[in-house]
């Protein structure tokens, strides 16, 4: 009780300094054998005034990127993907960058974000009978002044990519193979875009609002959406128009997973875990180091240390470590501000942001201890005193 006491007293200091108070806010702690705590406050859903649990189901934002990663190790370890083979193949198409044809994508630069891909050509909204290729012959799709492997830049694009290769490869549309090969073992009530939750699930959704407290994600009015993906492009959502690997972004990939904090908080244990949880080995420890082990690492000229619609002060970044969808915190480095615990301490993991939520996943391997958290309605919020995260980030983060 007094964790959550404090917690809740520094999320009032911060709500009656600015009048920024999140409509829900949620932090789970764990170590390796459980949850350690828990707190949750405010409203998952304000039209009901229905209190948020650490069991109800958000959208994670970016977090789901790590999953997405760790249901590609498992299909690596099972021989079916190769992280360093180029993924055109099993796309059935050419993936290059124009600039430099002769420089194969694979799944190891898609999962670290040096794929020389970008977002200016959009990555989520390619209609249900759509295909993804339309977006990458875009031109705005490519970094032209970076080759594949020479430049890191945070792009969503590359999770669809990723989905569409792990479609093609096993035949599975991706929903139903992150439930299979992750989500199922781990006895997760957790889905990208619904439609593999069942009722009960989507009708605890935990709603997002902006900043004007307006609803604009997973308003599901107690039930199951009547469509949880972009719709075909005559108005149809007829799920069976889908196609192995022809439109990766259909559930949503690189943001899209519903998951609990304490299903997050069972994600972090695995990790923690060397890649088992409760018994049940889901990856070999090997490939656990294979995702956290940083790819890249924040220097002048050798990448954007943060989103292309973020930007970042001077001695702010965030984004400073990486590796395969996972981030590694407090970077020793000038012109970093990734230390979100103010402690020094190299944890990992991967921060979420959108659609005025703000959600993290972190494990500090050493201590053997873990936060999962998120907060909603915080679209706008103050600054970090110690970090380029925000002040609710810092106060959620907060031991």
């Amino acid at each position: 009780m007094r964790r959550l006491a404090c917690f809740c007293a520094v999320l009032l200091s911060i709500a009656t300094a600015t009048a920024g108070e999140p409509i829900a806010a949620v932090r789970v702690n764990f170590d390796r054998h459980g949850i350690t705590d828990s707190s949750a406050r405010g409203m998952a859903d304000v039209a009901t005034q229905r209190a948020v649990t650490p069991d109800d189901p958000v959208r994670v934002a970016s977090i789901s990127k790590l999953v997405v990663a760790i249901g590609v190790m498992r299909l690596v370890e099972a021989g079916t993907l190769d992280l360093d083979a180029d993924v055109s193949p099993q796309l059935g198409w050419t993936l290059r960058n124009p600039r430099f044809p002769k420089r194969p994508i694979t799944l190891r630069l898609l999962l670290s974000h040096r794929s020389s891909l970008t977002d200016a050509a959009g990555y989520y909204a390619t209609p249900l009978d759509g295909q993804l290729k339309d977006t990458l012959d875009d031109p705005r799709a490519w970094d032209t002044e970076h080759a594949p492997g020479t430049f890191y830049r945070y792009t969503n694009l590359n999770f669809p990519i990723v989905a569409a290769v792990m479609e093609r490869a096993t035949g599975e549309r991706f929903d139903k193979l992150m439930q299979r090969l992750v989500l199922a073992p781990l006895q997760l009530d957790a889905c990208y875009n619904w439609e593999t939750c069942n009722d009960a699930t989507a009708a605890r959704a935990v709603v997002l609002y902006d900043k004007d407290g307006v609803a604009v994600k997973d308003d599901n009015h107690g039930a199951r959406p009547a469509c949880a993906v972009v719709p075909a492009a005559d108005g149809r959502c007829d799920l069976s128009l889908w196609k192995p690997g022809r439109n990766g972004a259909t559930f949503a990939p690189q943001g899209g997973l519903r998951i609990s904090a304490k299903g997050l908080a069972r994600i972090g244990r695995l990790l923690l875990g060397d890649g088992e949880v409760d018994g049940v080995r889901l990856l070999a420890a090997k490939s656990v180091r294979t995702l956290e082990s940083p790819l890249w690492t924040y220097r002048p000229g050798n990448g954007q240390a943060f989103e292309d619609d973020d930007g970042a002060a001077p001695g702010q970044a965030t984004l400073c470590r990486y590796g395969l969808a996972v981030q590694t915190l407090a970077t020793h480095r000038r012109g970093c501000g990734d230390d979100l615990f103010g402690d020094g301490i190299a944890r990992v993991g991967h921060a979420g942001e959108a659609y005025g939520l703000l959600s993290g996943l972190w494990i500090d391997r050493k201590a053997g201890t873990g936060v999962a958290y998120f907060a909603t309605g915080v679209e706008v919020t103050p600054a970090g005193r110690h970090s380029g995260f925000s002040a609710i980030e810092e106060a959620l983060a907060a031991p």
